[in-house]
């Protein structure tokens, strides 16, 4: 057995596999936006969803007061765009095609699914705040492959 320090528990949290979401929004004409591998899908009613983000995280205290958010799962053309978003300097949306909602939520192009949420509550978790987020409207398109996040590389899945 390993000790519960955080390089290993960061190796180990690696084998879990996950999907990759932005988390986006328009705000007064500024493209704001992370990356998240810890999306889940939370409850159908009320439809939640949540992702975790750190305490340190500059980006999340501008996104949270919004009233919509823009969530983007990923797809398998998009490393480079989880690589950006994920970025702590530079633009962060150096070529990514996006597309604003009234209301400000704004998505990555090309994704698999879409979702305009809104903030419900955050939960004190450790090092990171629990996010849980309400759908507000949904957009899906079952012919776009989501990206995976596994061992601390961007996988494409592949069909058996």
């Amino acid at each position: 057995m390993s000790a519960l320090d955080g390089t290993a528990l960061r190796e180990a949290f690696a084998h879990v596999p996950s999907g990759v979401v932005a988390i986006c929004a328009d705000v007064d004409g500024e493209r704001v936006g992370m990356a998240a591998s810890t999306f889940v899908p939370v409850s159908l009613d009320p439809p939640l969803v949540s992702f975790c983000v750190q305490h340190t995280s500059t980006t999340w205290p501008r996104l949270s007061v919004l009233p919509h958010l823009g969530i983007s799962v990923l797809s398998d053309v998009h490393d480079g765009a989880a690589r950006v978003l994920a970025s702590k300097n530079g633009d962060r949306f150096a070529g990514i095609d996006t597309e604003t909602r009234n209301g400000g939520a704004l998505f990555v192009s090309g994704t698999s699914v879409r979702m305009d949420v809104t903030v419900e509550q955050e939960v004190p978790a450790g090092d990171h705040a629990i996010v849980v987020l309400r759908i507000n409207e949904l957009l899906t398109d079952c012919d776009v492959e989501p990206i995976v996040f596994h061992r601390s590389s961007f996988r494409r899945l592949i069909a058996s």
